[in-house]
Formats: C-alpha cells, structure tokens, sequence
C-alpha cells in the first residue's frame, strides 16, 4: 500500500488547498441542504373510491367492491387491498409490497386503467371510480381563516384569494388545498299538499327548470366580415330568475316563488367542516415540493401571510394552525445543540487524554470530516433531518478513532526518539491498513439498514451514507491530513532510564493492567466459563426489556377522534364535536390551540400521520398543548371527560408517532370467509382481549347494523297505475334527499339547483308514509304502493385481501403497543387455534410492522457477515484468527441487557439496528488488538510476550476510540428517538471493550494454547 501520509507531508500545499476547498464547499453544501423534521419515506397507498346512490352496503360489496378489488389485485407488485364499503359508497385502499423496486406513480397509472378496464361490467347508475394517487401528499403548513359574523363563503372567498397568492408568489409550493369548504345550493322546497293540490309531478317540475336553464348553442352567422354569435336570455342570472321561472300547473302557468320555497343556502348533508379554536373555519393546506427546504418556504409564507392580514377586512382573521417550518428549525436547531454536545465531549476525551496539542490534532480533523460530510449529503440529496443528523452525532464518537490511532501512534514513535517525518510515516505503516478494514467493518455494520426493504429502514435509511461517509473520510484523513496537522502542532518528552533507553508502558497504571491480564491468562478457564455464563444470562435479560417499533413523537400535538355508531348524521357529529370543543375551551390555559375537521380526518400535516376519509359519523381534533411536559396530563384530563361526558363515543387517543404509524396500540385481524362468523369471531376476541385490565377501549373497527326503512313494493298496483318501482324510488329520493334539477352559474361556482319536499315533510319518520307518489293521474300515498317496515342492515362491510376482515383494536394503559399486542395475541390462542377452515387472527398495527421490518432488517444480514468476514481474512489471512475475532461481537450483548434494563430502554427497530452496527465497532477493535500481537509474533516476541505487549500498547487507543464513541452518546440518550440506539451501543461498546482487552487475549491464549515461560 502507498503510503499516504509520506505522499502528504512531501506535498503539503496541495493538501492544504484541498482542506480549503472542503472547508468552503462543507460551508456551502450546509447552507442548502434541505430541511425537514422527518425523513421522506414512500407511502406507497393509493385510495380508489366508488359510488352508487339507493345500494346496500351488501349490494354495494357484492357489485362493486369486490369487482374493483378482484381487478386491482392484478397489479403487479401489490401487497394487498383493503376496502370499507358503506351504503351507497366503497373507499378501496391499494397498498404496494414494501420491496417494490419499481415506479409508484407508474402502478397508480396502471390502478387507473385497471378500474376503467371493467367500468362497463359495473351496475348501471354508480359514479366512478374515483383515485386518489396523491395520498402522501403532506401539507406542513395549514392555516385557518375565521371570521366572526362572516359566512363560510366570504371565507371562502379569502381563503381561495390567499390560496392563489400562495401559488403565485411563495417558491417551492408544490400544491394549496382549501378544507371545510362548504358548497351552496339553490334549494327548490314544495309541499306535499300543494303538489297534490296542483297535480304536479316533481319530474315536470325538474324538466321545467333544466329546460330553462341549460347551456345550448344558439348558433352563429358568418358574414363576409365576422362571425356573430347568437345569445340568448333566461338562463338563471340570480335567485330572483329562478323565483320567476313559470311553471305549467294544469293547464295555467303559475311562477315557482308562487308555488315554492327558493333559497340559496349551505349543502345538506353538510360537507365535511373546519373548526379553529370552536370557531367555523376555511383551512388553507399548504405542500412543499420534493427535495426544497421547508425552513425557506415557511419564511416566504410567513412574509406572505404578514403582508395579507395587513389587508383582511375587519373580523377576518389568519390563524397559523401547524407551522411545520417552525417545527423543524427547532428540531434541526436541537439536533444541533446535541451535536455541538457531542464535539465538545469528543474533544474533552482527546484534550484530557492526549494532551493539549495532541488533542488539538484531533480537534481540527473534525470539522475538516464535517464539512466533507456535508459535501456528500449534498451531492447525494440527503437533507437534515432526525435521521441524518442523528447518523452525524453517532459518526462522530467513531470518526475522531481513526485520528486517535494514527496521532497517539505518531505520539509513541515521537517518544521512542523517531523523529516528525519518520513517526508520522511508521504510524501509517504501523495503523492504516487495520484501521481501514476496521473502518469498512464499522460500515458494514449498517449495511442491514442501507439495503432492506419497508418503510422503518427507508426511514432510518441515511444511516448507512452518512456514517459510512463520515468514516471514510475519516481515515483519509486520519492518514492524509491528521500527520499533517500533527507535524506541526505535537511535541513530546522523550523519556530515558539510568542506561539512556526510551521508557514506555512502564508506569504504576500499566503495571496494574498487566497484572490484572496475567490473572485473566493464568486463569483462563474461569475466565471462559464466566464470560459464557454472563452471555447466556444477558440473552435470558433481552426477553425483560420491553419491545418497542417506534417511540412516539415528543410533539406537543394530542390527536382526539371520535366516531359515533354508524348511521349517525354528520349533524349530530357536529353536535357531539361542539360539546367536546367546549371542554376544551374550559382548558385554553394549557392549550395553545385546537382544529377540529367534523366529516373527515385532518390533512397529512407531518408524514407519520394518516389522514381519515370522509365519513359523517367521525370527527377528529388536533389539540396543541403548550409544550410536551403537559400533554400527558391535558390527554388524561381529556380522557377522563370523555369516558364520563360522552359515553356514546368510540374514542382514541393517541400522539404522533416517529416512525411509520399504527392506529390502535392493540390491532388483531379476524379473516373469513363470511361476515357474519368473521364478526362473531371478532366480538368473542374483542371480548377476551378486554379483559385485561391494562387494554382500554377495546372494540371492533365495524359491527354495527343501521336504520333503514325497507319498502316492499306492491308490483300488481304499480303495474296496475302504469308505474315502475325504479320511478317510485326516483320520485321518493327526490322528494327526501333532493334531486339535482338544473344549475346556475355564480361567479367562479356552479351552483346546484335541488327541488326536494319541505323539510316538515322530510325529516319526521312516521310521515314517510304519507309522501306522495304521481300516478299521472293524480297523487298517492306512498304506503298504498308499498309495505314500510323499519329494519336493520349492515351499514358497514370491511374486507382485506378479498374477503371480509374485522379488526379487533383497542388502546392501553401502559406498556408498548407490541407487547400488549403480543399479549392479547396469547390470550386468544385457544379461539385462533379451533377456528374454521379459512378463517384466522393475525397480528395488526404495530406488532405486524414490527416483525415485518424485522424480516426485512435481517435478510441483509447475510452480506453483512459476509463482507465482515473476508475483510477479516483479508486483514489476518487465518481462519482460527478470524473466528476468534468474529467471537468477540457478541460480547456487546452482555451489555447491552444490562443497560437497556438499567435505563428502562425499550428494544426496538432503532435499537435493533444499534445492536447490530454495534457488532461491527466491537471487531473493529478486536482487528487491531489481533493484529499487534501478530507484528509482535513477527519480530520475535514469545506469544506470552507477543500478548501482554499488545494488549499494553492497544490499550490507550482501543480505551480512547471507545470513550470518545460511548461518551458520544451521552447527548443521544436523551432523545426519544436515538435513546433506546444510544444506550445500547453506548452500554455494549462498554462492556464489550473491557472484555477485548481481558477476554480476548485470553480466548487467544486458549486456542494457541499459549503459556508463560
């Protein structure tokens, strides 16, 4: 091998142009990498929607959704579809396996015309379907606009204003969503006395407007000049026309205001409805293209919205409702801190252990190593983000040992009388190679998390580039540039005994440590014994450390949803929400503020989160505490006034995640092949699993019957009047629910016009009987054309992978998510195992995520030990040499049981990967003990010698690369996220480092069958 630090110190200018160069370029690349809270990760989920006015929830499953879903599950790369089909309406999710390599947006292409591919085999009469393909879209900056005394439509008319200087004049805006917007409509409104009395139909009432009403070309003359356009008049200008607008009555023509009740008013049912702070809100979601950095659009948007409340009438106001921008230059300014923490301790090691210059040697190449960093992430597109910077703050405990090594070498050699050059060169023939392959080793490490599929390892997947980068550069520099720096900068005593030799090792320290390592090696049998029996009590400890996926998030944010029985109207939901909002404004001291979305979830404001779609019996609050410390004790207050005050309520409540998110701490799935059983075997789950007292809240996600009045109609008396049920059913869903009859233009609005009864004729059960149906030759009763009972139906159907599938959820008391639902997994073992063919209970939420990511963290693992072991045969060229190394790896775990139990960590998929890069650091210092000894061997030493010697020497640098890398994690272990990672390498490196330099020597001692002379 060149060696490279000859070829620095013989060309020292360019080296220094070049540390320039990356000092500036780092400087640059820091300033425009992008910013964020949370690593991108794809979601890859599509929703396909579909509806059908008057069908069953039966009807609906049996005609539509499970055409729909037969079809799609033809998609290549599909994991599988899941779906919830309502009266009248399907919602299909279409999730993609996590290993799919291929384009998410080119399958979502491929969903489309898959659906348009059987819309004709689907039943005349359903609407769609409908995609949404931009389900991760995240909007992390929502805004409300309120207005005490102003419409929903002023609003709106604020809100869409704002919404176009957004778009005009904010950069990196990728798309401005408006939510809670509420639609009009022209509501034509008759008695049922007076159609009889008049003899109308409502169908020549509805083909009366349409006829007025629709846009047709007039025509148009060519002279020999121009073209001339014909217009016409009466179409609707304003409510005025339609009032006007003459109606044949028998013969006389009669106006619609005579004979009607016209109005323009908000939509009913209600679309789905925006509340800020319990007042009616028009929200403003805002979405940042891919790869900008959201701190600069959050100033541009904050600029925007300055300048626009300068100009917003009196009473209207601009509420900043999740201010992501805000969110992630305080994480990124954190992380900071914590890795300004880092380097401070790092460099306290090296001060206090090397001495001042030194120390100072080791200090320099940091920052040099950053800024590289900083270049790579640039080049690579990787952002600053949780991850990425906390793959910084773990780099750096391991980036300053390469520099360690080769400086205290140098410092060595520099006492032994060598003199700047020649030290510095002896360091690189002395150090680099094993410090190369330990290097490489450390990266492979992480090659499980660098090269598995799923959303955990995309979101933990800067790991592996920046820790690899930060480390190989460090050696590059740690041979390049640290001789340089230690050329000028370190200077020692070189010490002599009585007879003029160099005196080295030979204080009351090393003396001690010698003695102690004798001990170990004359007793090496007990030594062998003990270190067994510690791992095997450390893997017996693994199973008492609590299992976690992913911590929750530390955000200040408490999300509240609440679903009523199904059926409920979005008007009673908004009824229940407003009661619920006034509790929480009995709170507003420790809340800083609250949105609540009435009909549907709120939008994607931060990745982790899944948005709810559009159901009337669901609302759901985004409650804002005053900072993390009180929200477990705002959520438990919320907790308890819901148990008491609402008791007619599914509630959950829960924080965000940080990691990909579950929705219930406790999911089961009960899969059959027929409803009813799949729902009864979900009540008998439901039921065992609620009798834990730790499980809260447990309930099915569907199980529920719905209302309906059921009309049998009678087909001789509709035959004998000349009438067909589908007419009957027509006029009836007119007379109820309102049927479109025309529309007029308003502005940048198309208004609906819906003739419907009056609402005294609509909204009382017990008159449905007396709605009247035209024969042609006058009105009926509807209840002389058809039996009318009062029934029960399912409302609800969920289905997963083609069948029906009920989720049995629920929420806990303590404890993590995976393993109460490991427990409630055991606790109906004896219902899963008598269960009939095709059917089964599966684990759900997080436990199944959990063990997914598992299996795909573990399928690289081969190559990891693969490319771990030939680096080290590479390095030692023997295989004993290389067991014995290999050995040493799973020492780290007998102090990783101990910590992780000490500090009450939980061991989860973060963890998990900390455990396994933690192998890699554990051989890395094993390689240069190993290897000393062998130089030792090759000039002569006895094997006694030849391993005490290495052992001595290693000592200082093996001791100092792992206080830089332990103490390195003392910022992280207060971090929700990185604690549980920290800790365990933090705890393992301890244990394991004492042991490479007691236990090894001992296990070489043992094969080689060493003994003193």
């Amino acid at each position: 091998m060149i060696n490279l630090t000859e070829v620095s110190l013989k060309n020292r200018a360019l080296v220094w142009y070049f540390i320039i160069v990356l000092v500036v370029g780092g400087i640059f690349s820091y300033i425009k990498l992008g910013r964020m809270e949370d690593p991108n990760f794809t979601i890859r989920e599509m929703i396909v929607t579909a509806a059908w006015p008057g069908a069953t929830a039966e009807q609906m499953e049996q005609q539509v959704t499970d055409k729909l879903e037969s079809k799609i599950n033809d998609l290549p790369g599909i994991d599988y579809v899941k779906s919830t089909t309502r009266d009248g309406t399907t919602v299909i999710h279409v999730l993609l396996k996590d290993d799919y390599k291929g384009d998410v947006r080119s399958s979502w292409r491929d969903v489309r015309n898959f659906c348009h591919d059987i819309e004709n085999d689907l039943p005349e009469g359903v609407y769609g379907p409908y995609f949404n393909d931009r389900f991760d879209d995240v909007y992390g900056s929502l805004y409300a606009v309120t207005g005490d005394g102003f419409t929903y439509e002023e609003m709106r008319q604020q809100a869409e204003k704002i919404r176009r200087m957004i778009l005009a004049n904010v950069k990196s805006v990728q798309k401005v969503e408006l939510v809670g917007v509420q639609s009009e409509k022209v509501y034509v409104e008759i008695e049922n006395a007076k159609l009889a009395e008049l003899g109308i139909s409502p169908t020549a009432l509805s083909d009366a407007l349409k006829g007025q009403n629709q846009m047709t070309p007039a025509g148009m003359i060519e002279t020999s000049t121009d073209n001339v356009y014909l217009r016409y008049s009466g179409t609707f200008e304003n409510i005025d026309d339609i009032k006007n607008a003459p109606i044949n009555a028998g013969g006389r023509v009669v106006r619609l205001g005579d004979i009607a009740k016209v109005e323009m008013r908000y939509a009913e049912p209600a679309d789905p409805k925006m509340f800020f702070n319990g007042e009616p809100a028009v929200g403003i979601a805002v979405s940042m293209e891919p790869g900008q950095n959201i701190i600069t659009l959050g100033e541009g948007l904050g600029s925007l919205m300055k300048s626009v409340n300068e100009d917003l009438p009196v009473g209207l106001e601009i509420h900043q409702v999740s201010d992501q921008p805000k969110v992630v230059e305080d994480s990124i300014e954190e992380f900071i801190s914590t890795l300004r923490e880092a380097i401070i301790i790092v460099l306290a090691v090296s001060f206090l252990s090397l001495g001042v210059r030194t120390g100072m040697v080791v200090a320099f190449c940091i920052p040099l190593v950053l800024a590289a960093v900083f270049c790579g992430m640039y080049i690579l597109g990787i952002d600053l983000q949780k991850v990425s910077l906390g793959a910084l703050i773990i780099s750096l405990g391991l980036l300053v040992d390469d520099a360690i090594i080769a400086v205290e070498m140098m410092s060595v050699k520099l006492e032994a009388g060598l003199d700047r050059f020649e030290a510095a060169c002896y360091a690189f023939k002395a150090t680099a190679k094993p410090m190369l392959t330990g290097t490489l080793i450390t990266c492979a490490g992480f090659i499980p998390v660098g090269f598995s599929a799923g959303l955990a390892a995309e979101f933990c997947s800067a790991l592996f580039p920046v820790i690899s980068m930060a480390l190989l550069i460090s050696w590059v520099v740690s041979v390049m540039v640290a001789p340089l720096y230690g050329y000028h900068l370190i200077k020692v005593e070189v010490k002599h005994n009585e007879e003029g030799d160099t005196v080295q090792y030979q204080s009351k320290f090393y003396t001690i440590f010698r003695n102690i390592l004798t001990w170990f090696l004359t007793h090496r049998k007990l030594v062998l014994v003990a270190t067994a029996g510690l791992f095997a009590l450390s893997i017996l400890g693994m199973k008492l450390v609590r299992d976690e996926f992913f911590p929750p998030s530390t955000r200040p944010e408490i999300i509240v949803s609440m679903r009523l029985n199904d059926g409920a109207s979005l008007k009673n939901t908004e009824e229940v929400s407003k009661r619920f909002a006034d509790f929480l404004n009995q709170h507003a001291d420790e809340i800083e503020n609250y949105s609540c979305y009435v009909g549907e979830g709120a939008p994607r404001f931060v990745l982790p989160f899944t948005p709810e779609p559009p159901v009337d019996n669901y609302s759901q609050f985004i409650v804002v505490s005053k900072d993390a410390e009180h929200r477990e004790e705002l959520s438990r207050k919320i907790r308890e006034e819901l148990e008491n005050e609402f008791p007619e309520v599914r509630h959950d409540i829960k924080f965000l995640q940080t990691g990909p998110p579950a929705d219930y701490p406790i999911m089961l799935k009960v899969y059959g092949t027929d409803k009813d059983k799949v729902r009864e075997i979900g009540e008998q789950v439901a039921d065992r699993v609620a009798q834990d007292e730790n499980n809260t809240e447990v309930h099915l996600n569907w199980h529920e019957k719905s209302k309906v009045i059921h009309l049998e109609y009678d087909q001789n008396k509709l035959k004998a009047m000349g009438l067909t049920a589908q007419a009957v059913s027509k006029m009836v869903y007119t007379e109820l629910t309102g049927a479109t009859a025309a529309q007029f233009y308003k502005g940048d609005r198309t208004v609906d016009i819906v003739l419907e009864m009056a609402e005294v004729d609509r909204t009382d059960l017990s008159k449905v009987k007396e709605l009247p149906v035209y024969t042609g030759r006058g009105y009926v009763p509807l209840e002389q054309l058809a039996d009318i009972s009062l029934r029960t139906e399912n409302g609800v159907i969920g289905r997963e992978r083609l069948g029906p599938c009920v989720t049995v959820q629920g929420n806990i008391l303590s404890g993590t998510a995976n393993d109460a639902t490991e427990k409630a997994l055991e606790a109906v073992k004896d219902i899963a195992d008598n269960l009939p063919a095709g059917y089964k209970i599966e684990a759900a939420g997080s436990l199944h995520d959990s063990q997914k990511a598992m299996g795909n963290i573990t399928k690289p693992v081969p190559a990891m030990i693969f490319c771990i072991i030939t680096l080290l045969m590479f390095q030692l060229k023997n295989g004993k040499l290389m067991l014995l190394t290999v050995l040493t790896a799973p020492l780290g775990l007998i102090g990783v049981a101990a910590g992780m139990l000490i500090f009450d960590q939980a061991m989860g998929f973060v963890a998990i990967l900390g455990v396994l890069a933690l192998s890699g650091m554990i051989i890395r210092n094993s390689v240069i003990l190993i290897d000393q000894i062998q130089k030792h061997l090759e000039e002569g030493e006895t094997p006694w010698d030849a391993i005490m010697d290495s052992a001595v020497m290693r000592f200082r640098p093996i001791m100092l690369t792992a206080a830089a890398a332990i103490l390195g994690m003392i910022p992280l272990m207060f971090s929700t996220f990185w604690g549980p990672m920290a800790v365990a390498i933090a705890s393992g490196l301890l244990v394991a480092t004492v042991l490479t330099l007691l236990v090894l020597p001992t296990m070489y001692a043992t094969v080689y069958k060493v003994e003193k002379e």
